[in-house]
């Protein structure tokens, strides 16, 4: 039987060898080293890397283009967080929070510095106009999921991801804690997406750019390696719906930017131009 942990009266670090280089946990704030970040020739700038939070960012820009929006155009340069350089200092003045993505937009006379994730879809839909209903309603039904994305993502990357994947030993409760609370988050999709064809009603949206880099990869199995163990075959409505995004082609094209694992065809260390992604996608076995 293990050990029972009784905790400290009053909490500290362990003072471990990998607590003392740039990437290891640590329980302040603030840059580690100096480093400025570097600008391309585009008015936005993203340092990211393509977690699904950093994929939510380059989908949106991705999909923007689509449509057409010319000044979404954007250099995305990779963010590499094993090796810290999220706790540069040119990272941290972005982002204080230090965790990527992080946009900035030069568009104004005082560059606007842009952090968290969903807020960045807001900014963008905001800025130009697309999808997000200017409809008060309809507006609010987006935000509605947007926000649940943000307070669900944590359970199933920092709660499910990291006990059941990365988690130096396996323990069976915080497992059978988080799968339970995971399983009970697809439940919620499953039962929204029964009788409509995107999150939030019959519009793609921020909603779903959201949401499908989280819920939509793990039940097409490209995150945790979890699909069995989660038995994402029987939330059936979630499976359509994350099929259905994942063949948008600025899908297909924002989900490699800032990548570094997959075949050569799926990864794109640094993104400049629409060029870049071409070259990439066009080594697609056909």
């Amino acid at each position: 039987m293990a050990a029972i942990y009784i905790p400290p009266q009053v909490w500290s670090a362990l003072v471990e060898e990998k607590h003392q280089e740039i990437a290891g946990n640590r329980p302040t704030a603030g840059a580690r080293y100096d480093e400025s970040l570097p600008v391309g020739n585009h008015k936005l700038q993203l340092y990211s890397l393509a977690t699904p939070n950093g994929q939510k960012v380059a989908i949106m820009l991705e999909e923007l283009l689509a449509l057409g929006v010319r000044e979404a155009e954007y250099d995305a340069f990779l963010i590499k967080i094993g090796k810290g350089e999220q706790f540069s200092s040119g990272f941290v003045d972005v982002n204080p929070n230090s965790k990527i993505p992080a946009l900035v937009d030069y568009s104004h006379a005082e560059p606007i510095k842009v952090f968290e994730s969903g807020n960045i879809l807001l900014y963008l839909a905001d800025k130009f106009g697309q999808l997000l209903p200017r409809d008060h309603a309809k507006r609010t039904e987006v935000l509605n999921w947007l926000f649940w994305l943000q307070g669900s993502a944590p359970y199933l990357g920092g709660g499910f991801g990291h006990f059941y994947v990365f988690a130096i030993q396996k323990f069976e409760y915080p497992i059978n804690r988080f799968a339970m609370e995971v399983k009970r988050q697809l439940d919620v999709l499953n039962r929204q997406l029964a009788n409509r064809t995107f999150i939030a009603g019959d519009e793609y949206s921020i909603a779903d750019i959201a949401i499908w880099p989280w819920y939509g990869n793990l039940v097409l199995g490209h995150l945790y390696d979890a699909a069995e163990f989660l038995d994402v075959q029987s939330y059936q409505h979630v499976q359509r719906w994350a099929r259905l995004i994942a063949e948008r082609p600025a899908v297909k094209r924002g989900r490699i930017v800032n990548r570094l694992m997959g075949a050569e065809w799926e990864r794109l260390a640094e993104r400049h131009c629409a060029a870049d992604i071409d070259a990439v996608l066009a080594k697609a076995p056909k």
